[in-house]
């Protein structure tokens, strides 16, 4: 099970934290990532992190802005969002999958169709 929690509502330019907290199976043996689906749209990429935290991957949106991190000894990953844009609004969702290799990650991590188990989802809104 994941459950996102730290959505809210914040001005252009201002930061917000998220997180998401796993149980239920050995967390440090699955990459995790954040997508985000914006109201009508498909759910895309942010970023992702490998099992022991060694490697991130940003989509381009999100580099420079956001970090990702994880603490296996509390089962939870983070998503730090800085310089947030109006455009950044959506629903936040955490995943969680199983990638042979970091380049494997690197490639198949960016689509939703390659996580196992997904959280519910925090809405994210970001005012102009």
């Amino acid at each position: 099970q994941l459950v996102e929690s730290g959505g809210g509502l914040v001005q252009a330019g201002g930061s917000l934290n998220i997180s998401c907290a796993a149980s239920g199976r050995p967390f440090s043996s699955y990459a995790m990532a954040w997508f985000r689906q914006p109201p009508g749209e498909e759910r895309d990429f942010v970023a992702a992190i490998t099992g022991s935290g060694a490697t991130p991957v940003y989509a381009g949106s999100a580099k420079g802005r956001f970090t990702i991190s994880r603490d296996n000894a509390k089962n939870t990953v983070y998503l730090e969002m800085d310089s947030l844009k109006p455009e950044d609004t959506a629903v936040y969702y955490c995943a969680a999958g199983r990638f042979t290799t970091t380049q494997t990650l690197r490639t198949a991590g960016v689509a939703p169709r390659s996580y196992t188990y997904w959280g519910q989802g925090t809405q994210v809104t970001v005012s102009s």
